[in-house]
């Protein structure tokens, strides 16, 4: 699974055979907290994502007060109130954003949120964001899209609960702002979801529907997911994480410990060496053992010169330094130039 369109983050290029971007999902794990905030830009710099993100809203802008919270809400949060009541005190204000983001950038890590509402993407680019990453929740809201299209930066774009045709309709609401410089990332939006839900097979059709690079927002527990989802192609990998899971709200029973998304890095970036090249031949590594494990054509017995050789005087033996065992029939019939010792070698200047 592979595209040739690129996109630019920043320095980062994405797509095609360039490394995995991997965006540590900070979210709303916060729980309000600017230094539990800036903890988590610092577990993401010790795991060397290339991202950290965070969640930029407006409570009363983008829900009704009476909704209430879904039943992983309920789990994690522990807390009585409406949604409303809960995301309230998760949110930050733009003072609160400016501080991150100046802490973010001094420790050498792009900081990224997603704007949940249209004065949120105003501050997220007057802030100088690199890209916008939109939820799967607003995937199907035009004019959101249309409006984070319209900034000109590269847009990253969650596909959780969406059909294809839903996905097409938005991908049309961002390139209708002349703004292509789009990512799609497969997603599965329950906290946590089954390993049978997550389908990472439909990374290709969004590849090959919509030909442009395609990644994957992962919410199941642990790491196996997430990293099949790079062996497959995944270019974009985000991932909630935590200072622990034992913090109440809606995200941490869902999210890597600091430790996790360190081993999570570290083997999406195994992972991204072992892929290498479509091409199938030997490696440099190889020679030693190809030359130990190999065969080639030895005496049996000793080999007198004037003898003519015949099947029964040869062997196919370690080590493969010698002539091939594929030659063995152009062998039968020569004569033997000079002598050649019991259990040795045969050269082609030997006959």
């Amino acid at each position: 699974m592979s595209s040739s369109i690129t996109v630019k983050i920043g320095d980062k290029v994405v797509g095609s055979d360039n490394p995995c971007f991997i965006i540590a999902e900070a979210g709303v794990n916060h729980d309000g907290s600017i230094e539990k905030a800036k903890k988590l830009i610092d577990a993401a710099v010790e795991a060397k994502a290339d991202a950290v993100k965070f969640q930029t809203f407006k409570t009363d802008k983008i829900l009704i007060k009476s909704l209430e919270k879904c039943r992983y809400q309920k789990v994690g949060d522990g807390e009585e109130g409406s949604y409303a009541d809960m995301i309230r005190r998760l949110e930050l204000d733009e003072e609160a954003h400016r501080e991150l983001f100046n802490y973010a950038t001094q420790k050498g890590i792009m900081f990224l949120s997603t704007p949940f509402d249209n004065e949120s993407t105003d501050l997220l680019d007057r802030l100088g964001v690199k890209a916008f990453k939109i939820d799967s929740g607003n995937l199907n809201h035009p004019q959101h899209l249309k409006y984070i299209a319209s900034k000109g930066k590269p847009i990253i774009l969650s596909t959780g609960m969406a059909t294809i045709g839903e996905i097409d309709e938005a991908v049309k609401a961002i390139y209708s702002e002349g703004n292509r410089q789009l990512i799609l990332l497969h997603c599965t939006s329950n906290y946590p979801p089954s390993p049978s839900d997550v389908n990472l097979k439909a990374m290709k059709t969004l590849q090959y529907q919509f030909d442009v690079p395609v990644g994957y927002s992962d919410h199941t527990i642990g790491l196996p997911v997430t990293l099949a989802a790079v062996a497959r192609g995944a270019v974009v990998v985000e991932k909630h994480f935590t200072l622990s899971h034992m913090s109440k709200g809606p995200d941490h029973l869902a999210s890597l410990e600091p430790n996790e998304l360190k081993q999570l890095v570290e083997g999406i970036r195994m992972i991204s060496q072992a892929l290498g090249s479509t091409k199938k031949e030997p490696v440099a590594a190889e020679k030693e053992v190809a030359d130990n494990l190999r065969r080639s054509i030895v005496s049996l017995n000793d080999l007198n010169q004037g003898t003519k050789i015949t099947k029964e005087m040869l062997a196919v033996k370690r080590p493969g330094t010698g002539i091939p065992s594929k030659y063995l029939d152009l062998i039968v019939g020569r004569i033997v130039k000079k002598d050649i010792p019991e259990d040795s070698l045969i050269n082609w200047d030997q006959i």
